[in-house]
């Protein structure tokens, strides 16, 4: 008997371990986000507007599309603003006010805790400081608007998910646009400018509906992408390019 509950209990186990690695399969495969190729006949900037028609496609690793300021002196700059993220959209959006704000709000957090590691945030401009704008665009607005602008969050109600959007997904129609504008604080001197778009469900063809996961992964990539880029630029570790 106690040789056959040994057998039983080995089975269960082995059970239990080929479902938890099938469940992290399908999340991972599921979760993941992975950009998507932009260009300029099917691009609509409502952030960055007319500033748009000099991005070029970005070379692998790098932003959809880009620009860079060839005079930027990059080893200058070891703070930065950041500037309330926005939403831009129609107005027939199909992401509801609330949503919108959630997700400003959360992405506006992870740039925060992303480029505080490596920079000093600050408020006020002066020398060697960078002022970042981000906004999310709904890729498929004909003519998208400013609709929604990122607010503090008091500490206690920090967003460690987006599980509280008011359903479980929203519809970017499969994909989500980041625009981004880096300037001088002190001049305004433009030094770089982006728009990435980004799918969800682990393919294009399985990216109908994001879910809030998804959005998660879009953003948590940006940032993560932009604080790298950022710090190896302004350290003099790698030249832009």
């Amino acid at each position: 008997m106690g040789a056959r509950n040994n057998q039983m209990t080995r089975w269960a186990w082995a059970r239990y371990g080929m479902a938890m690695l099938c469940l992290a399969t399908v999340t991972t495969a599921c979760s993941a986000t992975q950009q998507v190729k932009v260009t300029q006949t099917d691009l609509k900037c409502g952030f960055l507007g007319s500033a748009c028609d000099r991005l070029t496609p970005g070379a692998e690793g790098q932003a959809a599309l880009r620009y860079l300021n060839p005079n930027a002196n990059w080893t200058q700059y070891n703070k930065i603003i950041l500037d309330p993220v926005t939403y831009w959209g129609s107005d027939t959006t199909k992401i509801s006010a609330a949503d919108q704000q959630t997700l400003v709000n959360y992405f506006d957090q992870v740039l925060h805790e992303d480029l505080g590691k490596k920079f000093q945030i600050v408020d006020q401009p002066g020398p060697g400081v960078m002022r970042l704008q981000v906004a999310l665009t709904d890729a498929e607005a004909a003519t998208p608007g400013l609709r929604s602008i990122s607010i503090i969050i008091p500490q206690a109600r920090t967003l460690n998910t987006l599980k509280y959007l008011a359903t479980g997904t929203y519809a970017f129609i499969g994909a989500a646009q980041a625009e981004m504008k880096l300037i001088d604080s002190v001049s305004g001197q433009v030094l770089a400018e982006a728009v990435d778009r980004r799918v969800g469900g682990g393919a294009i063809s399985a990216a109908a509906q994001w879910q809030w996961g998804d959005a998660e992964n879009a953003m948590k990539a940006w940032a993560t992408q932009l604080t790298d880029r950022l710090s190896t630029w302004t350290s003099g570790a790698v030249k832009p390019s």
